[in-house]
């Protein structure tokens, strides 16, 4: 397991491309960290998740090392994922539906379309616009560094 160390303020987490199972440690920190700052437990929920989601997407797309942070603003707290590739990865059109509603064309579709739905792959960023009703995105650091980040409110939206 690997250990959670301090290197800037409001970092909860730091992994490198050698850490076993980044994503479950991030969200067992991330919630004990939700939780002591008295979130509620569907906000703290789908935080977890997403984050969850963009440390994987890190972990497994950019290079390393990498860390988990929070920041609290008057409204919200940031939950931020940082890494060391400045390419932010192209994000697909978002459908008007949800991300596991079958395609009107593929509804009856047979097994094919029904793999398709079930896919494991391609839904993650959908997941993240789901689960924080669309407050997140990417920011530059410098040239060599991005920090994707998902904003949870203080207040149920």
């Amino acid at each position: 397991m690997s250990t959670p160390w301090r290197t800037t303020p409001g970092t909860l987490y730091r992994w490198t491309s050698c850490t076993p199972n980044p994503a479950a440690e991030a969200r067992s920190v991330l919630r004990r960290a939700l939780t002591s700052m008295g979130m509620p437990g569907e906000t703290i929920s789908d935080g977890v998740l997403a984050a969850s989601e963009l440390v994987a997407n890190a972990s497994e797309h950019a290079k390393g090392p990498y860390e988990l942070s929070l920041r609290r603003t008057t409204a919200e707290i940031i939950c931020e994922v940082l890494d060391h590739d400045p390419r932010v990865p192209d994000v697909p059109a978002f459908p008007g539906f949800s991300p596991f509603e079958p395609l009107p064309e593929d509804r009856g579709g047979g097994l094919e379309a029904l793999c398709t739905l079930l896919s494991e792959r391609g839904r993650g960023l959908h997941i993240v616009h789901e689960l924080t009703a669309g407050a997140w995105g990417f920011r530059m650091v410098e040239d060599t560094a991005k920090v994707a980040w998902i904003a949870l409110p203080l207040q149920r939206r």
